[in-house]
């Protein structure tokens, strides 16, 4: 498995079968940084990343990204960390869409200063992106005023998942499941798709 040091930015490779099933610290041969790494995470991390997208050789398994788009969030950022994905900070959402053509991260994290009635217009630049491009990417939406696991709010902000700050404590699980769904509800879809690909 492929990883990048949060600090040096030097990307690692690591044997995943010497890994233990639970979370470890890896030291940075280059700078010693502790990179946090929990192998249980890398099939859910590799089939969030196994998508029509390319994938470059920094971003798969653990290296792969989770875009957090609008207000930075040190919980945010440990969230993503959680389930596997390196946190990229855009607070603005036509830079955020920019980012998204080009890497397209597995993972997009929509964080508002403040909820708006649906839609959230602020973010509209990366939401409303083309069904295909949108199915490149898992969208979590975070607020307060929102209900965790509300679909009818996912539905009409146009996300895939709504998560209320205080449940981050969950998250992972929470992610666990909402994730799973979404690929059992999509995987006709994902096949008829690669089939046609290939």
């Amino acid at each position: 498995m492929k990883i990048t040091c949060t600090s040096c930015q030097k990307a690692l490779s690591l044997d995943e079968t010497k890994l233990p099933m639970k979370p470890v610290l890896v030291p940075c041969p280059v700078c010693g940084t502790k990179l946090p790494v929990d192998r249980r995470n890398l099939e859910m991390a590799a089939a969030a990343s196994d998508t029509t997208a390319p994938v470059h050789e920094e971003d798969d398994g653990f290296g792969a990204k989770a875009m957090i788009v609008g207000n930075d969030s040190p919980a945010l950022r440990q969230a993503a960390k959680l389930i596997g994905f390196m946190p990229v900070v855009i607070a603005a959402p036509p830079q955020a869409r920019d980012y998204f053509m080009h890497e397209y991260p597995p993972v997009v994290m929509l964080n508002p200063a403040q909820i708006t009635t649906p839609p959230l217009a602020d973010f509209a630049p990366i939401v409303s992106l083309t069904p295909t491009d949108r199915r490149k990417a898992f969208f979590i939406l975070f607020s307060d005023n929102l209900r965790t696991l509300d679909g009818n709010a996912a539905f009409l902000y146009g996300v895939n998942l709504v998560v209320a700050p205080k449940d981050l404590g969950a998250f992972q699980q929470i992610y666990k499941e909402a994730f799973g769904y979404h690929e059992r509800l999509y995987a006709p879809l994902t096949a008829a798709v690669k089939a046609m690909a290939g």
